[in-house]
């Protein structure tokens, strides 16, 4: 599981079935230090399919790869990556990061 941002959101001309009641979003997976302010180097954009609403800017946590379409098993959906959940708000301890 990842977090991420949202930036934009994918229009398709065709789609798969399967793929149908939901949006694919364009989203940045977050590093530590981009979470901590430390850096705003991107780690490059995913397609993640999004049943939740996220919207442009959403924090959201994202898994990827084989997972990605684990909660739709014994369903097969042609997805990569996933959104599992919108933030509202992300806190941790600073003292608990390794610099």
């Amino acid at each position: 599981m990842r977090i991420g941002r949202v930036i934009a959101t994918v229009t398709l001309s065709h789609r798969h079935p399967s793929l149908a009641g939901a949006r694919l979003k364009l989203a940045i997976p977050l590093s530590w230090d981009n979470l901590t302010g430390r850096s705003d180097q991107s780690m490059g954009e995913i397609a993640v399919f999004d049943e939740l609403g996220a919207g442009v800017g959403s924090r959201i946590a994202m898994s990827d790869g084989r997972e990605a379409a684990m909660p739709f098993y014994p369903d097969a959906k042609p997805i990569d990556a996933y959104n599992a959940a919108i933030l509202d708000t992300l806190r941790y301890d600073a003292k608990d990061i390794n610099d």
